[in-house]
């Protein structure tokens, strides 16, 4: 058996070691230290904003956000339904609701006019949600300026899910700092890793600050032990910072070449109808986190889950689109705002969507070899 293609795995550049290293020598090796602070000041600088706080993940992040943004029993949620679970999760730990969003096909992200939809619905009766988390999936960017334009008419805060597009942009601008807070995944498939372990953003310093005394258990200054609220054990660990530093030197390159991979399959697979490749919206830039493609089956007879299957049985490991929120049994009984009256897009994208190898790993010989896999599986199975 050849030697199994992965979608996304862990890429050390060997900058991590010296930080790591330093943690041993100097024994910082449990949360907080030099490489938790240096790692935050360094992400803060490279997305432009004004401060960040390195957490035990991204969902940790977003909990924290939640809770800065006052969201409790008895709120609702605006979020992006074509996601990850983890995106909503924390909606639920805080006693709210999540009220699910489409997405539209220019981005495959929160669909402005579902937005708009819901909100109008929300207001006819008398409760506004108390945050809107837009997430921007497989690393491009969502259409931020028509989404915040709504939200700050009904004065919703936003909080943007970046967890899959470090280093992408929207309109010259980094992901992730453009609504009132931002959060990021260092998990082991994300472009860059800390193991596991996660990042609140946002310019507001303050609230960065109470985020960092409520995920350290949220100890009251004294010399004795005083809590005088309920806090959580969310800090990321010094050694893992270190990692996350080291990666960070090198996310640049990482994005390129996830770029290239995806520059690849387009050159490859272009020409056989009924493969469509996820856009790049105008004056936006995508990490490109995940390649991903549609297949169209008006044009092909093979499902997104027939080809998986054929990617397998060759050692290759290639994964559906995310199965959207709204239909996750966990979920029903949810609201749900579709794109269009007629249309559900994040259905159809979840329907057709197949997430191809994206390691930046793997050698362009190992690429050529899935995409000799796509073409014979494709091109057998295209209407004539």
């Amino acid at each position: 058996m050849r030697e199994r293609i992965l979608l996304s795995s862990p890429h050390m550049s060997g900058n991590e070691q010296k930080y790591i290293n330093d943690a041993f020598e100097t024994n910082w090796i449990a949360p907080l230290g030099p490489n938790v602070d240096g790692f935050e000041k360094e992400l803060a600088n490279y997305i432009g904003i004004g401060g960040a706080a390195a957490v035990s993940s991204g969902t940790a992040a977003i909990d924290l956000a939640l809770n800065l943004l006052g969201v409790g029993a008895g709120d609702t949620v605006f979020c992006s339904s074509l996601t990850f679970i983890a995106s909503a999760n924390p909606i639920v730990y805080r006693g709210a609701t999540p009220v699910f969003i489409d997405s539209e096909w220019d981005t495959w992200n929160m669909s402005p006019q579902a937005l708009q939809r819901a909100f109008v619905d929300s207001e006819s009766t008398g409760k506004l949600p108390k945050a809107v988390i837009v997430v921007n999936l497989y690393g491009q960017s969502a259409k931020m300026e028509e989404l915040l334009e709504i939200c700050d008419h009904y004065d919703v805060p936003v909080l943007e899910d970046a967890a899959e597009s470090l280093g992408s942009t929207y309109k010259g601008k980094k992901s992730g700092t453009f609504g009132k807070y931002g959060t990021f995944s260092f998990n082991g498939n994300k472009i860059i890793t800390t193991s596991g372990g996660g990042m609140l953003v946002s310019n507001d310093i303050g609230a960065l600050e109470r985020a960092r005394y409520l995920s350290t258990q949220a100890r009251d200054k004294a010399k004795h032990y005083q809590h005088s609220v309920v806090g959580y054990n969310y800090r990321l660990s010094n050694v893992l910072a270190g990692i996350g530093r080291g990666q960070l030197e090198v996310l640049d390159k990482r994005v390129a070449q996830k770029r290239e991979i995806f520059k690849r399959y387009v050159n490859a697979l272009s020409s056989i109808n009924g493969v469509l490749f996820m856009p790049e919206l105008e004056d936006t830039f995508s990490n490109r986190w995940l390649s991903v493609i549609l297949l169209d089956p008006t044009k092909i007879l093979m499902t997104p889950y027939e080809l998986i299957d054929v990617l397998n049985e060759e050692n290759v490991e290639a994964r559906p689109v995310w199965k959207p929120l709204h239909l996750q049994p966990v979920f029903k009984g949810c609201k749900f705002f579709s794109h269009s009256e007629a249309e559900a897009v994040s259905e159809v994208l979840f329907k057709q969507g197949i997430c191809l190898p994206s390691d930046t790993k793997m050698a362009v010989e190992q690429q050529t070899r899935v995409i000799d896999v796509l073409i014979k599986a494709l091109s057998a199975s295209e209407f004539h």
